[in-house]
């Protein structure tokens, strides 16, 4: 069953290996990162690849990325860099050619950033030994070389520890000291040694396995007090030093800026390639390259590699029934975004079925209706696009720009719900403008229903029978396909009760006959229930044996709180318009007392202000609260009350080797 715009299936995989000579096989492993269609994995035949020789080519990699990273450490602040250059011509160098360039760079900066760092650990030393060395000189006050004493017969020693470990410390190595101080600072101990240097050893060992730290001081011809009186005037010295050279780095690193990161950017994809390297498999004379493709690039994917390399053989092979390949999801572009959702459940196995395209309509329309708002959708389309990446590392990556569509997608139909219920800020045209929402609703009974609670609930409710009847067929069919006589009777007897029982229930105990029948045939309804009931209890034992007696009873009463769990749309759409309509009244009514209370303009002018600032105030906080309530409670129906029904998400993502060209990168 494949119904692309209901369920879908992951796209064909095909298994594909490619082997070829020792000598060709970085050409090949190149040609398929450019290709990026080959989702690699470990190869099971023939002997694992020489590891000492990729190895040192990734600790090459991994040293010059290591430079890389340091010139970009002294970005401060996020910023786009636009890449001159292709990363593909750049990527297709010798990689001796990238390595000298890197290390060119890093030669220009090697001076400034050797300062820099040794500015940057004599703060840190200054620092601690000003913490440090505080409290102890409350109890002595020695020159800075007597605390750091290093003789034939003598030594002396800082060591500080936690401060509930001191005594233990003092105990191991009191036979081998002549003298110690002890001096504490919050929940830490300080204490200064003097020993003999034969009991050295036994002393630091002591220290090691206490786990205390032992302060660097450098010897200087100045007394603990004068030290600790001008320790802060130098930070601050070294700090301002710091600032200038810092200030330099970053001028000179912005320079080759687009440089650095384009070498980043082909240095990731170098140590990428040789992590798929180390899982290839190589004989004696061959290396070989292994893993899964969509049947649909299969025919492009052999004919570049034979372009690219005249040695190969590529042999490809459909999946067989015992393997599981990845799955890569294979929907509509609008739908596309919604994947998301599905991902954060689990992603689909490869046989199973991709709920994305019913999961996209569903989500949407739940959000919408409870957001259900003009302004509110187009302010959340705004924050999606302006201020949600400045909470993401990477507002470029792929999962980002689809959550980003999810949002857009999901904002524009509660937009459209606004639209037709005529919902702007709540009241805030019919209150503040004159022009009242039942004069602009696109749809008048849609408006009453969106407005009273009662017809909003019933209508929620609706919506929930009609979305957990769906899931319990589609859980049928799943039973079906797999045989699982367990799965068929529990939905079978589920769905009886669903849309027989709810009928019989209402016309029974409020003679309300949802369809226009006789007495006789809710008759006929009530029996079916019954049966259904029954299902649900025999399916029960099928599936859990004796544990059934209990679970069929969580089954029945499962259903009557999937149902009601939609009433959900309905609180929150409705808390979501009430709060807006009290937030413009509070406006109302303090635009009423100032202007009242103050006379003329000034009253009408300090009124209007005060009401612009609670609207503000009152509508941002509300748009916040509902699009957050709104998402969270459209994935708890689509999860809990819709998915757990018929899907299982055991799958693996379809992740292709591949090489990824940037316009920009954000650094900093």
């Amino acid at each position: 069953m494949n119904l692309p715009l209901l369920l879908n299936t992951p796209e064909p995989m095909a298994r594909m290996r490619v082997v070829t000579t020792r000598d060709r096989s970085d050409a090949a492993l190149k040609t398929l990162h450019e290709e990026g269609v080959l989702h690699v994995e470990q190869s099971e035949e023939l002997k694992p690849v020489e590891r000492a020789a990729v190895e040192g080519a990734r600790n090459r990699v991994s040293e010059s990325l290591k430079y890389i990273n340091e010139i970009l450490s002294y970005i401060p602040e996020k910023e786009k860099v636009f890449l001159k250059e292709d990363l593909t011509t750049k990527y297709l160098r010798p990689f001796d050619e990238i390595e000298s360039d890197t290390r060119s760079l890093y030669a220009t900066l090697t001076d400034l950033y050797k300062k820099a760092a040794g500015l940057d650990r004599e703060i840190k030393r200054l620092r601690e030994d000003n913490r440090y060395l505080r409290p102890l000189a409350e109890e002595i006050d020695l020159n800075l070389a007597d605390l750091s004493f290093r003789g034939n017969y003598l030594f002396s020693r800082v060591f500080v520890l936690p401060l509930e470990l001191h005594r233990s410390f003092l105990d191991r190595i009191r036979p081998h000291t002549l003298h110690t101080v002890v001096a504490t600072t919050e929940n830490e101990a300080v204490v200064y040694v003097i020993a003999r240097v034969e009991g050295k050893k036994v002393i630091e060992d002591a220290a090691s396995d206490l786990g205390c730290r032992m302060l660097e001081i450098v010897p200087e011809d100045l007394t603990l007090k004068h030290f600790l009186g001008i320790v802060e005037s130098r930070i601050q010295g070294l700090e301002e030093q710091l600032t200038t050279v810092t200030r330099e780095l970053q001028s000179k690193t912005r320079e080759h800026l687009a440089e650095v990161v384009l070498l980043k950017e082909v240095l990731s994809a170098e140590s990428e390639r040789l992590a798929i390297l180390e899982k290839a498999s190589e004989a004696k004379y061959v290396t070989m390259v292994e893993g899964w493709i969509p049947e649909a690039n299969v025919e492009s994917a052999m004919l570049h590699l034979k372009e690219a390399i005249d040695i190969v053989f590529v042999d490809v092979r459909a999946a067989t029934e015992s393997e599981e390949p990845p799955a890569k999801f294979n929907n509509l572009g609008p739908l596309r975004p919604f994947e998301v959702v599905v991902k954060l459940f689990g992603v689909p196995g490869y046989r199973e079925w991709d709920p994305t395209p019913i999961i996209a309509y569903t989500f949407a329309i739940f959000f919408g209706l409870m957001l259900g708002d003009v302004i509110y959708g187009l302010g959340l389309i705004l924050a999606a696009r302006f201020i949600l990446p400045s909470f993401t590392d990477d507002p470029e990556s792929d999962n980002f720009k689809l959550f980003q569509r999810l949002i857009y997608t999901s904002s524009v139909i509660a937009l459209i719900v606004g639209l037709l219920s005529g919902t702007a800020l709540g009241d805030f045209t019919g209150r503040f403008l004159g022009i009242y929402e039942g004069d602009w609703a696109l749809v008048g009974p849609f408006r009453e229903v969106i407005t009273n609670p009662v017809y909003f609930i019933v209508g929620a409710l609706v919506i929930g029978i009609i979305h957990i009847i769906l899931a319990h067929l589609l859980g049928f069919i799943r039973g079906a396909r797999e045989r699982s006589k367990g799965i068929m009777l529990s939905r079978a007897g589920s769905l009886s009760v669903i849309i027989f029982g709810i009928p019989f229930l209402l016309y029974g105990m409020m003679d309300f006959r949802v369809v226009p029948v006789g007495e006789g045939v809710y008759t006929v309804f009530g029996y079916l229930a019954a049966v259904g009931f029954v299902m649900i209890v025999v399916a029960a034992f099928v599936q859990m044996k004796g544990l059934g007696a209990i679970f069929w009873l969580l089954d029945v009463t499962g259903i009557l709180g999937d149902i009601m769990s939609y009433a959900r749309l309905a609180g929150v759409g409705l808390a979501t318009f009430y709060l807006a309509y009290s937030f413009n009244m509070l406006g109302e009514m303090i635009y009423s007392a100032l202007s009242g209370m103050l006379p003329g303009l000034l009253g009408v002018a300090i009124g209007g202000i005060a009401t612009i600032i609670v609207l503000l105030f009152g509508h941002s906080l509300n748009l916040a609260l509902s699009g957050l309530g709104a998402f969270i409670h459209s994935l708890r129906l689509c999860f809990v009350e819709f998915m757990f029904k018929f899907y299982e998400g055991g799958g693996r993502q379809y992740e292709p080797f591949c090489l990824k060209p940037r316009t920009f990168i954000v650094v900093g």
